[in-house]
């Protein structure tokens, strides 16, 4: 299992890679291995608003359905169009390929409230 040191993560699941005023949000590798093949996601369109901790979509797989939880409160400025047309791709590259959409952060207080890589990985136990 994947665990890059250069994300924050949350204890839903979900990572962000921060650069400058903009985050890449995507569900971990430990979230799509326990949910299975990923069938479909649901993510609302650019301009939309997320509130930290708040659900901004859903994942369904084939053993569940999932929320997908904002990491930090922003506006969605980007949103992976492979994601929708091809879910799969979150199985096979969950921190490349497999974001799901891109957020203009309005709050980088916020970001010091994520887990770090060792945090992460003790929250799961690896």
């Amino acid at each position: 299992m994947n665990f890059p040191d250069n994300l924050k993560y949350t204890t839903e699941h979900e990572w962000i890679r921060i650069e400058d005023r903009y985050g890449w949000i995507g569900i971990t590798d430990y979230a799509q291995s326990e949910l299975g093949d990923v069938v479909f996601v649901e993510i609302p369109g650019v301009g939309t608003k997320v509130e930290k901790g708040k659900s901004f979509g859903t994942i369904e797989a084939v053993k569940a359905v999932s929320d997908l939880f904002a990491p930090v409160t922003g506006e969605i400025a980007e949103v992976n169009a492979e994601v929708k047309d091809h879910p799969e791709i979150v199985n096979k590259d969950p921190y490349g390929n497999g974001w799901m959409v891109k957020i203009t952060i309005t709050d980088h207080a916020q970001v010091s409230a994520l887990l770090n890589v060792q945090a992460y990985k003790s929250l799961i136990g690896k």
